[in-house]
């Protein structure tokens, strides 16, 4: 397949605390600027007429009706911390068809965690009760997905690990602190970057704002935006100091790029 267009929504642009962080009054926290309110770490990408989601952040229902979201095709999970999948339970109404299952993927080990962490899903009991029609697919390799290929890009979360995803110009990748070497041969040519960028100071498990503009450098993406960002970010006060090229994520941000094949 040629051409056509990928578009990409920020749901959420917040680490796991979202922000405002509950129970802070620091100046992010009670900012009443809209780029600083951070739901939980997600993001929504259309082509070809399909929605695919990445993560079921917690505040997914909020997400979802905020951008109007009636249906969800398929479901990309970068690992399985709460903060990215505890909004899974509200797929249930969002099949695309009655009797459908939404395709969901993910590397080995979420698959594994997934159905252990919400086994009533996945059971295969007749008199189930009201619970989401998903159909979970282990993947370590590219695989094709509504006419594209998505790669999954191994990633290194701390002491874990984490998948991120590139779909044609495009790459995903959040909850990170370093990207292996064979993942970087993955992520060539690259017009847009999204890069976890948790805050100033270093952190164990998450690029620093510093580290990811250096891998958005090295990488050499077009465009880089860095999300899954903390109350210690200030979208107006800090967001003018970052390079050409380079910018913060904010809840409900849309942008599209040109599919080429």
């Amino acid at each position: 397949m040629t051409g056509g267009t990928l578009r990409l929504t920020i749901l959420g642009s917040g680490t796991s605390t979202g922000v405002p962080v509950l129970g802070c009054r620091c100046p992010v926290c009670c900012s009443q600027i809209p780029e600083n309110k951070r739901t939980r770490c997600s993001a929504l990408l259309q082509w070809g007429g399909k929605n695919v989601l990445i993560d079921t952040a917690t505040d997914f229902r909020q997400q979802a009706l905020r951008e109007g979201l009636d249906r969800i095709d398929a479901v990309l999970f970068t690992h399985t911390h709460a903060d990215h999948v505890h909004g899974i339970d509200d797929l249930r109404t969002l099949n695309s068809s009655p009797r459908g299952a939404i395709p969901v993927y993910g590397s080995e080990k979420s698959a594994r965690a997934i159905k252990r962490i919400f086994s009533y899903i996945f059971h295969d009991e007749e008199d189930s009760g009201y619970r989401p029609r998903l159909s979970i697919q282990a993947v370590e390799e590219p695989f094709e997905l509504f006419g594209r290929t998505v790669t999954p890009v191994p990633l290194v979360h701390g002491p874990g690990e984490a998948f991120g995803y590139r779909v044609g110009p495009l790459a995903y990748l959040t909850d990170c602190s370093r990207v292996p070497d064979a993942s970087l041969e993955l992520l060539e040519d690259l017009e847009l970057l999204v890069v976890d960028a948790l805050r100033f100071s270093e952190h164990p498990s998450h690029f620093n704002i510093a580290g990811a503009i250096a891998l958005a450098r090295q990488i050499g993406a077009a465009a880089t935006i860095l999300t899954h960002l903390s109350h210690d970010v200030d979208y107006s006060k800090h967001g003018v100091d970052l390079p050409k090229g380079v910018e913060f994520a904010y809840d409900g941000q849309k942008l599209s790029l040109p599919l080429d094949g």
